[in-house]
């Protein structure tokens, strides 16, 4: 009976660490814009693709150029 009670009380501690960590990742705005991720991932392939600079590149001034 013993352990059942520790396995309760460790299974109530991983919730609450797992909804912490929820509500501190959604006030540190985590999740906004997520579904932009892959659009990301995309472009850049698609740049590659067309040998064109990526946006990194434009900013800083590509790597050739120096």
């Amino acid at each position: 009976m013993e352990l059942t009670w520790i396995a309760i009380a460790a299974s109530l501690l991983m919730g609450a660490a797992g909804l912490l960590i929820f509500v501190w990742s959604v006030r540190a705005h985590m999740f906004t814009n997520f579904e932009d991720v892959k659009y990301q991932v995309f472009w850049s392939d698609a740049d590659e693709a067309a040998g064109t600079n990526s946006l990194k590149e434009q900013q800083h001034g590509s790597s050739k150029d120096k």
